[in-house]
């Protein structure tokens, strides 16, 4: 199955250039659809360019706090400089705390399709 998601520029570049492995997002009920070997198709929300990718793992957490603690951040999109300050209430700015209670939350593991 193959699922569409948009992301901003940089996120985007960095699924792209190998140096984020993971996209956070919501366990809502488009990204319950999501199953392992699943194609999802990046859009960047600035240039409309599309990246083709294929899911390798779902990780499923009640929190991002849980998500932070247990999976690698340098692989989540943050930088080596920003690893220090890196915290679960950055994701508060995409996602309101009640539908991350409501929901859960996924580090989904792509691989881009060459």
């Amino acid at each position: 199955m193959k699922h569409c998601m948009s992301l901003n520029p940089e996120p985007f570049e960095m699924i792209r250039s190998g140096k984020k492995a993971f996209e956070l997002r919501l366990n809502d009920e488009k990204r319950q659809k999501i199953k392992i070997g699943d194609e999802i198709e990046f859009a960047d929300l600035q240039s409309n360019c599309k990246m083709l990718t294929v899911v390798e793992d779902i990780y499923k957490f009640s929190s991002f706090d849980e998500l932070y603690k247990n999976l690698p951040l340098s692989e989540c999109g943050y930088t080596q400089e920003e690893l220090s300050t890196a915290k679960a209430s950055d994701m508060d700015v995409y996602y309101s705390k009640e539908k991350q209670k409501k929901y859960g939350v996924l580090g989904i593991k792509v691989q881009v399709i060459k």
